[in-house]
């Protein structure tokens, strides 16, 4: 261990702060499914590498949240032999597979045969990513990873050749007010010879990777969608084991990207959830009460009949595809899994990509660092993840997502983005070749007076809940005295421009209730931002019209801690 001295002081006081640094081959930010195979993946290759995984959730697991039927394509990469382990936690098989139209009370199924195949869930497994992540931590613990949870990367540092160097990670102490407090800890310096950036969608340092060596330069914005899950234990009559039920249509309608989805688990349990595209124009969209209204459609109803909510969370996700990825590999460096953007819009799946950026990235730096090399562009991983399987997974659906902004989910992504899917199945041929997103989803948003006003149904507290009830089966936790992570670039836009302009949307688009305008004495609005109940979504980061708000990341161990997401 080494002692430097640091002068960049991100509380901008003047005085320097001594750190403690650690030095390994390879530092991973991000226990999810592309950070933990990055990290197996090395020490199979060679048990001798030295590899950390820092996760900023209290333990490996606390921050995943997936639907999640799971195509182990990745997973088998790594453990050939996962379904003969008892301990493995993917284990439930789809059963029946199921694509739905709803209309406000009734539905038609989508018959199997008109989709594309590689639209199909047979074969593939229901699963808890949450218990997945937890399972490949005890795997990579025992091949030597060092994994430290509840450890916060702030901080990227660079060697005097620019590139990437390491993280600082285990910073906190600072008071509300940005100072340090009397238990301030200045965290540690963690370096390695290669960095990898496995956080998930919207990460902040895979944010700053991206400006500081211009990786999205030429390839299209990436587009997101919000998405919301709940589990629920329902009565074993309403239970089809296997069963993967998908929804279009109602609420959102055939113009608002998006869709549904109800899996049944294993232990008469069911995961359900909805996903908002953030490309929605109308300011007045609330997506969180889209979600709660569309269990109160007769067919998921049906399910939760006498059943009982006992989890809920959100976390936005990916969709821009192919077009929207930038280059994933830099100097010292790379982005892995969603850092990229690699979930496939139609199929509804990315943890599988995520599982194999990890294994193409631990694969390049093995040969790098046997080849003496460090410091560099893994340049063999960059080629591969867009190359490889994983271009090979999202070149062929990635119009679905243009199509759809371009013409809602019926006509978009349904009847033209299914006619583009099979031409690339049958012939490996698109007629639209590859279309471009045209704008960001903040600035999709349009103004309030162009939009009508939505009436939502109020939650009656069976099936639907409001959102504050909902975040409490989020177990969120921050500490009361640290400053907030949520960020205005402008503290005076939510009022004097997105209030009158946008009716401040941040009061609806957010899932946990962290944004409101609440009036003061004397009749003057106020923005208030309740980041105590933040889960980590990154919603505000993307869809704020007036791009005004930074997501930052909290002290370790803060945040959601999900226990079957």
């Amino acid at each position: 261990m080494v002692f430097f001295m640091d002068s960049n002081d991100s509380s901008g006081a003047n005085d320097p702060i001594e750190r403690e640094s650690m030095e390994y081959d390879v530092v991973i930010v991000g226990a999810g499914p592309a950070g933990l195979a990055a990290a197996i993946r090395l020490k199979q290759l060679n048990p001798e590498t030295s590899v950390v995984l820092l996760e900023k959730g209290s333990e490996v697991g606390a921050h995943i949240l997936s639907g999640a039927v799971l195509d182990a394509v990745g997973l088998e990469k790594i453990f050939p032999n996962f379904r003969e382990d008892p301990s493995c936690p993917v284990k439930q098989e789809v059963t029946s597979d199921h694509l739905t139209v709803l209309g406000k009370a009734g539905s038609i199924r989508v018959p199997n045969f008109v989709m594309p195949p590689l639209m199909s869930n047979h074969g593939k497994y229901i699963v808890s990513m949450g218990a997945v992540a937890r399972w490949m931590g005890d795997q990579a613990e025992a091949l030597g990873v060092e994994i430290f949870p509840g450890m916060s990367c702030s901080k990227l540092i660079y060697r005097e050749d620019g590139s990437l160097k390491g993280v600082v990670a285990g910073e906190f102490g600072y008071e509300k007010d940005g100072s340090k407090g009397p238990n301030y800890e200045p965290g540690m310096e963690l370096h390695g010879k290669y960095v990898f950036l496995a956080e998930g969608a919207r990460g902040s340092l895979s944010q700053i990777a991206m400006a500081t060596y211009n990786l999205r330069d030429g390839v299209d914005p990436q587009k997101f969608g919000l998405g919301m899950k709940e589990i629920w234990d329902v009565k074993p009559e309403n239970h089809e084991l296997g069963k993967v039920y998908h929804s279009a249509g109602w609420p959102l309608g055939m113009k608002r990207g998006g869709g549904s989805f109800l899996y049944h688990a294993e232990n008469n349990q069911v995961y359900l959830g909805m996903i908002v595209d953030l490309n929605y124009e109308n300011p007045h969209v609330y997506p969180y009460m889209e979600f709660q209204r569309w269990k109160h459609h007769p067919d998921i109803a049906a399910v939760l009949e006498g059943g009982k909510r006992v989890s809920y969370g959100a976390r936005v996700v990916t969709k821009g595809g192919y077009q929207s990825m930038p280059q994933a590999a830099f100097p010292g460096g790379a982005l892995l899994g969603c850092s990229v953007g690699l979930v496939n819009l139609p199929r509804i799946k990315g943890n599988h990509n995520a599982m194999l950026s990890g294994v193409a990235a631990a694969e390049a730096a093995d040969a790098a660092l046997k080849s003496g090399r460090s410091g560099d562009t893994l340049s063999d991983y960059d080629r591969e993840i867009h190359e490889g399987e994983i271009g090979a997974d999202l070149k062929p659906v990635r119009n679905v997502a243009a199509l759809n902004g371009r013409f809602g989910p019926f006509l978009g992504g349904m009847v033209l983005g299914g006619m583009d899917m099979w031409m690339q199945t049958l012939f490996k041929f698109s007629p639209f070749g590859t279309l471009s997103h045209r704008k960001n989803d903040a600035k999709s948003t349009g103004k309030a007076k162009d939009h009508k006003r939505i009436d939502y149904p109020k939650p009656d507290g069976v099936l639907s809940f409001d959102r504050l009830t909902n975040v409490s089966f989020t177990n969120t936790y921050h500490g009361e005295n640290q400053p907030s992570h949520l960020k205005l670039i402008d503290a005076s836009i939510p009022i004097a421009v997105n209030l009158p302009e946008f009716d401040e949307p941040a009061q609806r688009y957010c899932p946990a209730g962290v944004y409101e305008v609440v009036v003061e004495e004397g009749g003057e609005p106020k923005f208030v931002i309740n980041s105590q109940n933040c889960i980590h979504c990154k919603t505000c980061d993307l869809k704020d019209p007036s791009e005004n708000i930074v997501w930052t990341v909290p002290e370790g161990g803060g945040g959601p801690n999900y226990a079957g997401m």
